[in-house]
Protein backbone atom coordinates (compact mmCIF):
# COMPACT_ATOMS: atom_id res chain seq x y z
CA UNK A 1 0.00 0.00 0.00
CA UNK A 2 1.43 3.40 -0.98
CA UNK A 3 1.40 5.71 1.97
CA UNK A 4 1.27 9.76 2.12
CA UNK A 5 5.33 9.94 2.33
CA UNK A 6 5.53 8.00 -0.84
CA UNK A 7 3.48 10.22 -2.88
CA UNK A 8 5.80 12.80 -2.61
CA UNK A 9 8.36 10.91 -4.13
CA UNK A 10 9.65 12.44 -7.13
CA UNK A 11 10.64 9.80 -10.01
CA UNK A 12 13.11 10.54 -13.17
CA UNK A 13 11.90 7.75 -15.69
CA UNK A 14 14.29 7.66 -19.02
CA UNK A 15 13.28 5.79 -21.66
CA UNK A 16 9.35 5.89 -22.50
CA UNK A 17 9.35 3.55 -25.22
CA UNK A 18 7.38 0.23 -26.11
CA UNK A 19 7.80 -0.70 -22.49
CA UNK A 20 8.74 2.06 -20.61
CA UNK A 21 5.70 3.97 -21.26
CA UNK A 22 3.38 1.36 -19.52
CA UNK A 23 6.09 1.14 -16.79
CA UNK A 24 5.95 5.28 -16.36
CA UNK A 25 1.67 5.46 -16.22
CA UNK A 26 1.48 3.01 -14.04
CA UNK A 27 3.98 4.96 -11.28
CA UNK A 28 1.74 8.38 -12.45
CA UNK A 29 -1.50 6.35 -11.40
CA UNK A 30 -0.04 5.21 -8.07
CA UNK A 31 0.41 9.21 -7.50
CA UNK A 32 4.67 8.95 -7.53
CA UNK A 33 5.66 12.36 -9.13
CA UNK A 34 6.92 11.29 -12.63
CA UNK A 35 9.17 13.31 -14.78
CA UNK A 36 10.04 11.85 -18.41
CA UNK A 37 12.38 12.00 -20.65
CA UNK A 38 12.41 10.05 -23.81
CA UNK A 39 15.19 10.58 -27.00
CA UNK A 40 11.62 11.09 -29.48
CA UNK A 41 10.09 13.88 -27.60
CA UNK A 42 6.31 13.08 -28.80
CA UNK A 43 6.65 9.81 -27.22
CA UNK A 44 6.52 11.99 -23.56
CA UNK A 45 2.79 13.88 -24.49
CA UNK A 46 0.60 11.16 -23.79
CA UNK A 47 2.60 10.47 -20.04
CA UNK A 48 1.96 14.49 -19.96
CA UNK A 49 -1.56 14.23 -20.77
CA UNK A 50 -2.13 11.74 -17.70
CA UNK A 51 -0.42 14.03 -15.17
CA UNK A 52 3.15 13.41 -16.19
CA UNK A 53 6.08 16.26 -15.63
CA UNK A 54 7.95 16.74 -19.47
CA UNK A 55 11.64 17.16 -19.25
CA UNK A 56 13.62 18.92 -21.44
CA UNK A 57 17.17 17.04 -20.64
CA UNK A 58 18.15 13.93 -18.69
CA UNK A 59 19.53 16.30 -16.56
CA UNK A 60 15.84 18.09 -15.58
CA UNK A 61 14.39 15.16 -15.42
CA UNK A 62 16.89 14.29 -12.28
CA UNK A 63 16.81 17.35 -10.83
CA UNK A 64 15.88 16.81 -7.03
CA UNK A 65 14.55 13.16 -7.93
CA UNK A 66 14.24 10.83 -4.99
CA UNK A 67 14.76 7.99 -7.95
CA UNK A 68 15.68 7.11 -11.00
CA UNK A 69 14.36 4.35 -14.19
CA UNK A 70 16.36 3.75 -16.61
CA UNK A 71 14.77 1.68 -19.49
CA UNK A 72 16.61 2.45 -22.63
CA UNK A 73 17.59 0.00 -25.52
CA UNK A 74 20.83 -0.56 -24.69
CA UNK A 75 24.14 0.11 -22.06
CA UNK A 76 25.93 2.62 -25.16
CA UNK A 77 22.48 4.85 -24.56
CA UNK A 78 22.14 4.08 -20.78
CA UNK A 79 25.88 5.97 -20.33
CA UNK A 80 24.71 8.54 -23.02
CA UNK A 81 21.97 9.64 -21.00
CA UNK A 82 23.44 9.75 -17.62
CA UNK A 83 26.71 11.32 -18.04
CA UNK A 84 27.64 14.73 -19.85
CA UNK A 85 26.95 18.01 -20.06
CA UNK A 86 22.84 17.33 -19.77
CA UNK A 87 23.31 13.70 -18.29
CA UNK A 88 21.05 13.11 -15.80
CA UNK A 89 24.59 12.22 -13.09
CA UNK A 90 24.93 16.22 -13.05
CA UNK A 91 21.97 17.07 -11.47
CA UNK A 92 21.00 13.81 -9.04
CA UNK A 93 21.49 14.17 -5.45
CA UNK A 94 23.61 12.39 -3.14
CA UNK A 95 20.99 9.86 -1.09
CA UNK A 96 18.79 9.62 -4.40
CA UNK A 97 18.73 5.46 -5.76
CA UNK A 98 19.45 4.91 -9.19
CA UNK A 99 17.02 1.88 -10.60
CA UNK A 100 18.99 0.66 -14.05
CA UNK A 101 15.95 -1.31 -15.67
CA UNK A 102 17.42 -1.89 -19.20
CA UNK A 103 18.74 -5.13 -20.28
CA UNK A 104 22.13 -4.19 -20.74
CA UNK A 105 24.45 -7.32 -20.18
CA UNK A 106 26.75 -8.03 -17.61
CA UNK A 107 29.67 -5.65 -18.83
CA UNK A 108 27.41 -3.03 -19.37
CA UNK A 109 26.22 -3.19 -15.54
CA UNK A 110 29.73 -2.71 -14.24
CA UNK A 111 30.29 0.05 -16.17
CA UNK A 112 27.19 1.37 -15.18
CA UNK A 113 27.62 1.09 -11.57
CA UNK A 114 31.03 2.46 -11.30
CA UNK A 115 29.55 5.93 -12.84
CA UNK A 116 28.11 6.47 -9.38
CA UNK A 117 30.56 4.41 -7.22
CA UNK A 118 31.81 7.62 -5.29
CA UNK A 119 28.83 10.06 -4.89
CA UNK A 120 26.15 8.90 -2.64
CA UNK A 121 23.76 7.30 -5.36
CA UNK A 122 22.54 3.90 -4.75
CA UNK A 123 22.59 1.83 -7.90
CA UNK A 124 20.52 -1.07 -8.28
CA UNK A 125 20.54 -3.02 -10.74
CA UNK A 126 17.31 -4.52 -11.62
CA UNK A 127 16.17 -5.75 -15.61
CA UNK A 128 12.77 -7.12 -15.38
CA UNK A 129 11.49 -10.00 -17.55
CA UNK A 130 7.87 -9.80 -19.45
CA UNK A 131 6.91 -7.98 -22.65
CA UNK A 132 4.17 -5.20 -23.34
CA UNK A 133 1.14 -6.20 -21.51
CA UNK A 134 3.20 -7.46 -18.30
CA UNK A 135 4.17 -3.78 -18.40
CA UNK A 136 0.90 -2.23 -18.69
CA UNK A 137 -0.55 -4.80 -16.05
CA UNK A 138 2.27 -4.39 -13.01
CA UNK A 139 2.60 -8.35 -13.67
CA UNK A 140 6.50 -7.70 -14.97
CA UNK A 141 9.25 -9.70 -12.89
CA UNK A 142 11.96 -7.69 -11.35
CA UNK A 143 15.18 -9.25 -11.27
CA UNK A 144 17.02 -6.91 -8.58
CA UNK A 145 20.23 -6.82 -7.30
CA UNK A 146 22.48 -4.22 -5.66
CA UNK A 147 22.65 -3.01 -1.28
CA UNK A 148 20.87 -4.85 0.88
CA UNK A 149 19.78 -1.26 2.92
CA UNK A 150 17.75 0.36 0.15
CA UNK A 151 15.74 -2.58 -0.30
CA UNK A 152 12.88 -1.44 1.62
CA UNK A 153 13.49 2.38 0.09
CA UNK A 154 12.57 0.73 -3.66
CA UNK A 155 10.02 -1.32 -2.82
CA UNK A 156 7.01 1.01 -3.15
CA UNK A 157 8.25 1.72 -7.03
CA UNK A 158 8.83 -1.95 -7.81
CA UNK A 159 5.67 -3.05 -6.23
CA UNK A 160 3.40 -0.56 -8.86
CA UNK A 161 5.57 -2.11 -12.09
CA UNK A 162 6.06 -6.25 -11.10
CA UNK A 163 4.75 -8.22 -10.03
CA UNK A 164 7.11 -9.93 -7.85
CA UNK A 165 10.76 -8.47 -7.13
CA UNK A 166 13.68 -11.24 -6.65
CA UNK A 167 16.46 -9.37 -4.71
CA UNK A 168 19.51 -11.96 -6.40
CA UNK A 169 22.26 -10.13 -4.58
CA UNK A 170 25.06 -7.50 -5.29
CA UNK A 171 24.36 -5.64 -8.10
CA UNK A 172 24.68 -7.04 -11.55
CA UNK A 173 23.58 -10.36 -10.57
CA UNK A 174 19.99 -9.47 -12.36
CA UNK A 175 21.60 -8.51 -15.54
CA UNK A 176 23.35 -11.94 -15.40
CA UNK A 177 19.81 -13.75 -14.44
CA UNK A 178 17.93 -11.42 -17.05
CA UNK A 179 20.72 -12.83 -19.71
CA UNK A 180 20.24 -16.75 -18.89
CA UNK A 181 16.30 -16.21 -18.69
CA UNK A 182 16.44 -14.59 -22.27
CA UNK A 183 18.98 -17.18 -23.54
CA UNK A 184 16.04 -19.37 -22.80
CA UNK A 185 13.36 -17.66 -24.51
CA UNK A 186 15.30 -16.72 -27.76
CA UNK A 187 15.97 -20.49 -27.94
CA UNK A 188 12.61 -21.48 -27.22
CA UNK A 189 11.37 -19.19 -30.10
CA UNK A 190 13.98 -20.85 -32.60
CA UNK A 191 12.72 -23.87 -31.99
CA UNK A 192 9.41 -23.53 -32.47
CA UNK A 193 9.85 -21.61 -35.23
CA UNK A 194 12.15 -25.21 -36.45
CA UNK A 195 8.89 -27.50 -35.17
CA UNK A 196 6.66 -25.85 -37.34
CA UNK A 197 8.60 -25.98 -40.49
CA UNK A 198 9.50 -29.72 -39.86
CA UNK A 199 5.60 -30.35 -39.20
CA UNK A 200 4.55 -28.72 -42.43
CA UNK A 201 7.38 -31.07 -44.60
CA UNK A 202 5.95 -34.17 -42.55
CA UNK A 203 2.83 -33.01 -43.99
CA UNK A 204 0.99 -32.69 -40.36
CA UNK A 205 -1.33 -30.34 -39.80
CA UNK A 206 0.90 -27.46 -37.41
CA UNK A 207 -2.80 -26.62 -35.69
CA UNK A 208 -2.83 -30.16 -33.97
CA UNK A 209 1.01 -30.06 -33.07
CA UNK A 210 0.48 -26.38 -31.22
CA UNK A 211 -2.58 -27.75 -29.63
CA UNK A 212 -0.23 -30.98 -28.54
CA UNK A 213 2.05 -29.06 -27.32
CA UNK A 214 -0.14 -27.10 -25.30
CA UNK A 215 -1.97 -30.26 -23.76
CA UNK A 216 1.39 -31.85 -23.13
CA UNK A 217 3.90 -31.34 -20.05
CA UNK A 218 6.45 -30.63 -22.71
CA UNK A 219 5.35 -27.68 -23.95
CA UNK A 220 5.91 -24.21 -23.03
CA UNK A 221 3.03 -21.18 -22.66
CA UNK A 222 5.11 -18.51 -24.03
CA UNK A 223 6.65 -21.13 -27.01
CA UNK A 224 2.78 -21.82 -28.07
CA UNK A 225 1.67 -18.32 -27.90
CA UNK A 226 4.74 -17.86 -30.20
CA UNK A 227 3.62 -20.47 -32.34
CA UNK A 228 0.01 -19.19 -33.00
CA UNK A 229 1.60 -15.60 -33.93
CA UNK A 230 3.96 -17.12 -36.61
CA UNK A 231 0.71 -19.13 -38.22
CA UNK A 232 -1.14 -16.56 -37.92
CA UNK A 233 1.53 -14.40 -39.60
CA UNK A 234 0.95 -11.91 -36.63
CA UNK A 235 4.36 -10.27 -35.93
CA UNK A 236 3.13 -7.21 -34.12
CA UNK A 237 6.28 -6.16 -31.36
CA UNK A 238 5.64 -6.91 -27.97
CA UNK A 239 9.56 -7.61 -27.76
CA UNK A 240 11.50 -6.99 -30.88
CA UNK A 241 13.15 -8.92 -32.97
CA UNK A 242 16.27 -6.16 -32.69
CA UNK A 243 16.20 -6.55 -28.96
CA UNK A 244 16.13 -9.60 -28.63
CA UNK A 245 19.29 -10.04 -30.73
CA UNK A 246 21.24 -7.75 -29.09
CA UNK A 247 20.32 -10.29 -25.64
CA UNK A 248 21.92 -12.81 -27.73
CA UNK A 249 24.53 -11.24 -28.71
CA UNK A 250 25.32 -10.21 -25.09
CA UNK A 251 24.42 -13.83 -23.69
CA UNK A 252 27.08 -15.49 -26.07
CA UNK A 253 29.40 -12.97 -25.23
CA UNK A 254 28.59 -13.24 -20.98
CA UNK A 255 29.21 -17.01 -21.95
CA UNK A 256 32.60 -16.41 -23.50
CA UNK A 257 34.22 -14.73 -20.96
CA UNK A 258 33.12 -17.81 -18.23
CA UNK A 259 34.42 -20.52 -20.53
CA UNK A 260 30.73 -21.78 -21.63
CA UNK A 261 29.67 -22.66 -25.01
CA UNK A 262 26.22 -21.78 -25.46
CA UNK A 263 25.93 -24.00 -28.53
CA UNK A 264 22.27 -23.46 -29.22
CA UNK A 265 22.63 -20.13 -29.41
CA UNK A 266 25.12 -19.76 -31.78
CA UNK A 267 23.85 -22.35 -34.01
CA UNK A 268 20.94 -19.69 -35.08
CA UNK A 269 22.36 -16.14 -33.95
CA UNK A 270 23.80 -15.69 -37.74
CA UNK A 271 20.36 -16.72 -39.36
CA UNK A 272 18.88 -14.01 -36.78
CA UNK A 273 21.37 -11.64 -38.01
CA UNK A 274 20.63 -11.59 -41.37
CA UNK A 275 16.91 -11.50 -40.80
CA UNK A 276 17.50 -7.98 -39.07
CA UNK A 277 19.66 -7.33 -42.15
CA UNK A 278 16.68 -7.88 -44.21
CA UNK A 279 14.41 -5.69 -42.18
CA UNK A 280 12.92 -7.43 -39.93
CA UNK A 281 14.28 -6.35 -36.68
CA UNK A 282 11.79 -4.38 -35.59
CA UNK A 283 8.77 -6.75 -35.76
CA UNK A 284 8.32 -9.21 -33.09
CA UNK A 285 10.80 -11.69 -33.07
CA UNK A 286 8.30 -14.40 -33.99
CA UNK A 287 9.09 -13.19 -37.16
CA UNK A 288 12.28 -15.66 -37.32
CA UNK A 289 9.56 -18.09 -38.51
CA UNK A 290 9.61 -16.33 -42.07
CA UNK A 291 13.28 -16.22 -42.02
CA UNK A 292 14.02 -20.37 -40.26
CA UNK A 293 13.86 -22.45 -43.29
CA UNK A 294 16.58 -21.56 -44.73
Amino acid sequence: MTTRTQLHATIAFLGVGRMGAPMATRLIEAGFTVRVWNRSAQRVTPLVERGAVAASSPAQAAEGADFLVTMLPDGPLVEAVMSGPQGALTTLASGAVWLQMSSVGVEWASRLAELVANNGVAFVDAPVSGSVAPAQTGKLLILASGPDDVQAKVAPVFDVIGRRTVWLGASGAGSKAKLVLNNWLVGLVESMAETLHFTEALELDPQLIIELLDEAPIGSPYAVAKARQMLAGDYSPSFTLKLALKDADLAVAAANAVGTNLMVTKSFIESWHRAVSNGLGEQDLSVVYTNSAE
